[in-house]
């Protein structure tokens, strides 16, 4: 008689498998795309299974992702997602948790949120989808986008100081912070695999462009002619190089950076060597465009500007309940109600 043994080997998912059967609705050459198809691409990698990946977005052009992955999710309200986010993760610390938003959701109506999980530190992972304008209501100036820009709300220009999202998630405590670009789908899928491997808020920011109502804004970064001139691609323990040929490199003079040419007795070996863990310099680097001045223009650093390794609020929370309910037996829900003291009505 044949025996016949179950194959119990773990099913290879494929970018199919985390596809919905939704049509994406995002206009003609929106980078949306290219994010949404980086995720995908790199999610059968990371392992698990797709009943344990949570897709939290807000309100924007952005926040339909959780619609378009064959995953749980919530479209959940205006820069609201980061609460609903931490209560999903630490209501369930077994789950992936990811958060989409865009600059506008993300940083002004959800400004609060943003700052206070970037200090609790949930296990989370955030990526903010920076076009520099708000794509959804037609393309009003957002707290990202560049003083003296002419959009429908600012038809003089906007006097606002624009917000740092580097500086700004440094500032709030980020336990991990990096940026990429929709137009380097490689360097994205790398970005999105770190995310994912740090234990804490991993927040990135990705540039991405809005074609009908901010079109190019970070074309200086991604196009060819220039793209090697004006980004730097930062990675851990390697120096600070750039330039069509990498003839270019940073050095820190003290705790102010300098543009060099390599040559002429100046080497690799004398350049700045990143370290993700060193704060004070993934504040430096998160200033290289405030650096910026007529006379002296430095690149855009792109990859993980830092980490750290610190106690997530999710698992602290858990931590203490399970502590209390140790001491403590459990309470009947009449009890709780009612309290320590009744009356009793006559």
């Amino acid at each position: 008689m044949e025996t016949v043994t179950e194959n119990t080997a773990p099913v290879k998912l494929t970018s199919k498998d985390f596809t919905s059967d939704q049509e994406v609705k995002w206009c003609p050459g929106c980078g949306d795309y290219s994010i949404l198809k980086q995720v995908q691409t790199v999610l059968p990698d990371m392992g698990g299974e797709r009943e344990k990946y949570v897709f939290v977005s807000g309100i924007g052009c952005s926040s339909r992702f959780p619609y378009y992955m064959a995953t749980y999710g919530m479209h959940s309200i205006h820069g609201r997602a980061a609460a609903i986010a931490t209560g999903v993760k630490t209501a369930n610390p077994e789950l992936n948790v990811w958060m989409i938003s865009g600059d506008g959701d993300c940083l002004s109506i959800g400004g609060n949120h943003f700052i206070h999980m970037m200090r609790r530190n949930p296990n989370i992972k955030v990526m903010m989808f920076n076009n520099e304008i708000y794509g959804l209501t037609k393309g009003q100036y957002s707290p990202t986008s560049a003083k003296g820009i002419v959009t429908k709300s600012s038809p003089y220009g906007s006097v606002d100081e624009p917000f740092n999202p580097a500086e700004l998630a440094l500032g709030a405590k980020s336990s991990f912070f990096a940026r990429t670009m929709d137009r380097d789908p490689k360097h994205m899928q790398f970005v999105i695999n770190r995310a994912n491997q740090h234990h804490g808020t991993a927040f990135v920011e990705v540039y991405q462009n809005c074609p009908v109502f901010n079109d190019e804004v970070f074309g200086i970064f991604t196009d060819k002619a220039t793209k090697k001139d004006e980004t730097i691609f930062i990675e851990h323990g390697k120096p600070l190089v750039f330039g069509p040929t990498e003839n270019k490199g940073i050095k820190l003079d003290g705790f102010k950076p300098v543009i060099v040419e390599l040559g002429d007795g100046i080497s690799k070996d004398d350049l700045w060597i990143h370290d993700e863990t060193d704060k004070t310099k993934a504040f430096i680097l998160a200033q290289f465009a405030d650096f910026s001045t007529p006379d002296l223009h430095f690149p855009r650093p792109f990859g993980v500007f830092y980490t750290e390794n610190r106690p997530c609020i999710d698992e602290q929370i858990n931590e203490q309940i399970a502590a209390v309910q140790a001491k403590k037996p459990r309470i009947p829900l009449n009890k709780i109600l009612s309290g320590e003291k009744t009356w009793t009505i006559l």
